[in-house]
């Protein structure tokens, strides 16, 4: 793997369970028809979007170093990308959201490194490197926005998923590529697509990243920048589409000015959007982003955050207001007065300090779970966490002494105190016991004989999170992917078709000047009849070479295809537009 990071110093920084998500390029298996369709597309959009989209797009292409017409390298990409501090590497498709978010927070782009095929040349389900490439990394050019990326990646890859959220991930992963696969059928579809809209109907009460998920739809994928009635485009998602690019500047797409109601708006990754949100500039989008972070359990704590965590039956963490912090799955909560008196884990845990793990106690220690006491002591009113030594060692808090602590909501801790751990500020945050019993109520919860209980010292939760505090606490390189993208085995009549594509790639870039496009042409017509973006692509060479009667007979085809396939009429118009314009904009060279 390390032939694929070498490229980019900022790649050294990622973790490894980020890096399993990441695959090479294999930029040799792009065919020449996979070339054409990234030509044809960049082209239209370039032209179109001159006009449409945020003025940082068109100088953002050339600082990325995205070409019109070569499908980006990574290596050459990543080489220019250092300079202004971003990196790109290749991924299968859809990977899991909280992962997408954390490559942000480490200014890396997550590109799709397969490309949508011709029939899906307008728009794709599946993210494709049109998408990535074309769509996200120019916008980044842009220091604001850069800096919202690279913000919303750091806080959404803490936002607390549901149970349900991965199980829809995989579901919208699995319909995505089915969708894009050329040998798919139509029930195979209507299934999964019933699937997800299943998912998307018994989702429950939305989970943070549910509601994140649809801010970074509504900014990074599909945002609009300006005023609502005179928007430009700066969202990926329309950036790389050719048909809904056009179509959302048309009053039939309801524009709205953007706010944190966003957040509870939406969206079917499967059809264009029938309304968009109009952010005035960058730096509002950052407004909103802080705005929503403050509803999270990362800032809030609490009871709600704990909650969070065991609803999501996934790794988490919490903060205590030392500035302990515990990580694991969590299982259970007591709760009195609407306040949490006791959290539990189940299976591995780790305790960490200011995203540190203490010594001693990883999961090697921790490997049966963790419960922990939450509050104060009944009856006391300073916490033991703002006790001076003094008042520890008043109420026997103390090396070696026998004691019993009762917390309010009436749980309690006894046992004889072995020692404990300070943080910088000298505040006590762990006590461990030995002969230890803990008690709620009639409930056992810590037995003597299961050893030493260490007890995490904090009055409130302050923060509760995704994943763990401290990465290397845990074995985080465990994720295989339900679905693989499907590769096809290519058909004689598709290597065929694409070895013609190639000779006029060839010829185009000079490789081989010797080839005849008439020949070329009579074979398009002859063996694929219905092919129309390798005539459009031989047209244009005609017109360059001035050979006029290859022109004709190369229009003459293509009407043809557009009576007996009038679906691709506005693409075979919509292409000769391109390729007159830049005959035009020739001559006066």
């Amino acid at each position: 793997m390390s032939n694929i990071l070498e490229s980019n110093n900022i790649l050294k920084k990622l973790p490894n369970h980020l890096k399993q998500f990441i695959k090479p390029q294999n930029y040799d298996e792009y065919s020449a028809i996979d070339q054409a369709v990234w030509r044809y597309v960049m082209r239209k959009n370039v032209d179109f979007l001159s006009k449409v989209a945020h003025n940082s797009y068109l100088e953002g292409l050339k600082q990325t170093g995205i070409s019109i017409d070569s499908i980006p390298n990574m290596y050459g990409m990543n080489r220019i990308l250092k300079d202004i501090g971003w990196a790109a590497v290749a991924v299968d498709g859809f990977i899991p959201p909280n992962a997408f978010m954390e490559f942000q927070a480490y200014n890396v782009l997550v590109i799709a490194s397969d490309i949508r095929q011709l029939e899906h040349i307008e728009y794709t389900p599946a993210p494709d490197i049109i998408h990535e490439g074309a769509g996200h990394a120019p916008i980044i050019a842009n220091p604001e926005y850069a800096e919202y990326l690279r913000r919303f990646g750091e806080i959404g890859s803490k936002a607390i998923s549901s149970a349900q959220d991965y199980e829809l991930y995989e579901a919208v992963r699995h319909l995505s590529i089915i969708k894009e696969a050329p040998n798919s059928t139509q029930e195979e579809i209507e299934i999964a697509e019933q699937k997800v809209e299943d998912l998307q109907n018994n989702m429950g009460a939305p989970s943070e990243m549910a509601l994140i998920r649809n801010l970074h739809w509504w900014t990074v994928e599909y945002g609009l920048i300006g005023t609502v009635e005179q928007p430009k485009i700066y969202g990926a998602g329309l950036l790389s589409s050719i048909g809904e690019s056009a179509w959302c500047m048309t009053n039939e797409v309801k524009k709205t000015p953007y706010s944190i109601d966003a957040t509870f708006k939406n969206f079917d990754i499967t059809k264009p959007q029938p309304q968009l949100f109009v952010t005035p500039d960058f730096a509002h989008l950052s407004l909103i982003l802080e705005e929503f972070a403050n509803t999270m359990a990362l800032r809030l704590g609490g009871l709600s955050g704990v909650k969070k965590l065991i609803n999501s039956k996934a790794l988490g963490s919490i903060e205590l207001s030392t500035g302990l912090q515990i990580s694991g799955i969590f299982t259970k909560v007591l709760e009195h007065d609407g306040k949490p008196i006791y959290i539990q884990t189940s299976g591995e845990t780790a305790l960490a300090y200011r995203e540190k793990e203490l010594v001693g106690h990883g999961v090697k220690t921790h490997g049966n779970g963790f419960g922990a006491p939450i509050g104060k002591l009944k009856g006391i009113n300073i916490a033991i966490e703002d006790m001076s030594p003094r008042d520890l060692a008043a109420y026997d808090i103390y090396e070696e002494k026998n004691v019993s602590l009762e917390f309010e909501g009436g749980l309690t801790v006894s046992g004889e105190i072995i020692t404990g751990k300070r943080n910088l500020q000298g505040k006590i945050i762990l006590i461990s016991f030995k002969n230890c019993t803990v008690k709620y109520q009639n409930t056992l919860l810590f037995k003597p004989e299961w050893g030493i209980y260490d007890m995490a010292v904090g009055k409130d939760i302050v923060s509760a999170f995704s994943g763990p505090a401290d990465l290397n606490s845990f074995d985080l390189i465990t994720h295989i992917p339900t679905t693989q993208t499907i590769q096809f085995k290519k058909s004689k009549e598709r290597l065929a078709l694409e070895e013609l594509y190639q000779q006029i790639r060839d010829y185009r870039e000079g490789n081989n000047k010797t080839i005849s496009r008439t020949k070329v042409l009579e074979a398009l017509i002859e063996d694929h009849p219905n092919d129309w973006l390798l005539p459009i692509e031989i047209y244009e060479l005609a017109q360059l070479d001035n050979e006029m009667q290859l022109a004709q007979k190369t229009l003459n085809h293509l009407e043809h295809i557009k009576r007996n396939k009038p679906e691709f009429g506005h693409l075979i118009d919509d292409g000769l537009k391109i390729v007159n314009k830049s005959k035009i904009d020739t001559q006066f060279i």
